[in-house]
């Protein structure tokens, strides 16, 4: 037996009162009696091969003292049937309740990483329980399903058991229910209840630190920082708005207080909020191989890490697949670094790709429709096998973007490192070589991915690359910034 404990769940052994589970994560569930589904017929279903051995005996030993006129071998007999006819009826007619809980520590965890999962029974009858095996249902991914046998649990006692999970691949599994098993001291006969809650295991992509670097996007807001002081060279540059308490009285601005009839002060800030899209190529036919080695995966994983590095960074960020639907980031005015806003905002984008699948677009128009419809600010792209055709679509979204960076994964060395996979075949794609450069020479800053590269090393690499054209372009000077724009990382 495991040790461990907590979460709540709870039936009956066959015929016993069961607690009927509550509400997933509630971390109890209501006792209440366990239904007699069945009645005598299925707690004769229970028997196990022990009981209908002795059962079949008796009945044979009956036939025979019956053939052979032996009395004395018909009472054998009588014994040997009777025995796992009385334990059944025992267990049918037996009432105790029998609590249970569960509780996942944490309940959201990266591929290849465990987690605890804590299991609590408890006896809330008055009579002490017999033998009880309980058995948790986990889905395959996450290993055998962990059973647990207790001896016997006193009134009023509890028991406290556990087990760790860890999966490889991201997903959310359900765990559970819980099943408890009663036997008869003789084990003769065995009863099982299931609960009817289950709680679910989320495990998201792996996500890798990656360094600070200066990737200049559009922002909400003016100036080249948090925040720029707005011009103030006459009346009209002046952007009044309400008092609030606390203001310095110095910033009143008594003409526009005159004209609205309430007191106004100067806005002489505007915060601003750098954004950030980060596109996820997901369609089947342009990534080869499955599993968690696959090119898709390291996709995932990537988009995964980049967002929650702006996210800490105060970006807005939003998550695009080629399929054209998207996940935003927070819309408030000005930027956040950190706070519950970033944490929540985070939490949606890893449970999102936690879950996200190949689809079956043809292209990325849909996604090209969507970047066309604004100013998107800095642009990340996960691409996968683009033939010529697609490659200039993906081209063509980098007009609208302050900059832009794509992580073009090389289907040809993935290949042969990669599981074979189920989904139809990719189309012929570009040459690596010309998707770079059609990219590149679009304003992209492109970047081959191949098997064994490091998300951190490219990130690097994706910043000097950018630095050194643009310092070759006489834009942008080495450790400078666009004039115009926001968002630099620090």
């Amino acid at each position: 037996m495991r040790g461990g404990g907590g979460h709540s769940e709870a039936p009956e052994a066959a015929g016993r009162e069961l607690s009927e589970p509550g509400a997933p994560g509630s971390g109890g569930f209501p006792a209440a009696v366990l239904p007699e589904a069945g009645g005598l017929r299925a707690a004769l279903g229970g028997l196990t091969t022990r009981g209908r051995s002795f059962l079949a005996a008796g009945v044979a030993a009956a036939v025979c003292s019956y053939v052979l006129g032996q009395a004395d071998l018909l009472r054998v007999g009588l014994l040997l049937a009777s025995l796992p006819l009385v334990c059944v009826a025992v267990l049918y007619r037996t009432r105790y309740r029998v609590a249970g809980s569960r509780s996942l520590s944490p309940a959201r965890v990266s591929a290849a990483a465990e987690t605890r999962v804590r299991l609590r029974v408890e006896n809330v009858s008055r009579l002490p329980t017999g033998v009880l095996m309980l058995q948790d249902r986990v889905p395959y991914v996450l290993g055998p399903r962990p059973r647990f046998v207790l001896d016997r649990v006193e009134a009023g006692g509890r028991r406290d058991v556990s087990y760790r999970v860890r999966s490889d691949l991201r997903g959310r599994y359900p765990l559970g229910p819980l099943q408890l098993r009663l036997s008869d001291p003789f084990g003769m006969c065995e009863l099982t209840r299931s609960f009817s809650t289950h709680d679910t295991l989320t495990v998201v992509p792996r996500v890798e630190p990656l360094p600070p670097v200066r990737l200049v996007g559009e922002a909400a807001g003016y100036g080249d920082g948090r925040h720029r002081a707005l011009a103030l060279a006459g009346d009209d540059d002046v952007l009044p708005r309400g008092y609030r308490h606390g203001d310095d009285l110095r910033r009143v601005h008594w003409r526009s207080t005159a004209r609205y009839g309430e007191l106004m002060v100067r806005r002489e800030e505007q915060p601003q909020q750098a954004r950030c899209t980060i596109l996820l190529d997901t369609r089947s036919a342009a990534h080869q191989g499955s599993g968690p080695d696959s090119p898709f995966e390291w996709a995932v994983a990537g988009a995964a890490s980049v967002a929650l590095h702006l996210l800490e960074r105060g970006f807005s960020v939003r998550l695009l697949t080629d399929t054209g639907s998207s996940v935003p980031g927070p819309d408030g005015a000005g930027g956040f670094s950190g706070g519950g806003a970033s944490a929540d905002a985070a939490g949606l984008l890893l449970d999102t790709l936690a879950v996200v699948d190949h689809s079956e677009e043809p292209g990325l128009s849909r996604a090209h429709d969507v970047l066309r419809g604004g100013n998107e600010g800095l642009l990340i792209a996960f691409f996968g096998e683009l033939d010529e055709e697609q490659t200039a679509l993906a081209a063509r979204m980098r007009r609208r973007s302050g900059s832009a960076v794509a992580f073009v994964l090389d289907g040809d060395a993935w290949s042969s490192t990669a599981a074979p996979s189920q989904s139809g075949a990719a189309p012929a794609p570009l040459p690596l070589a010309d998707r770079l450069r059609l990219l590149d020479d679009a304003g992209w800053t492109a970047l081959a991915v191949r098997p064994g590269d490091s998300l951190p090393d490219l990130w690097r690499l994706a910043d000097t690359a950018r630095t050194r054209r643009a310092a070759a372009r006489g834009g942008v000077p080495p450790g400078g910034t666009a004039s115009g724009r926001a968002g630099a990382e620090r």
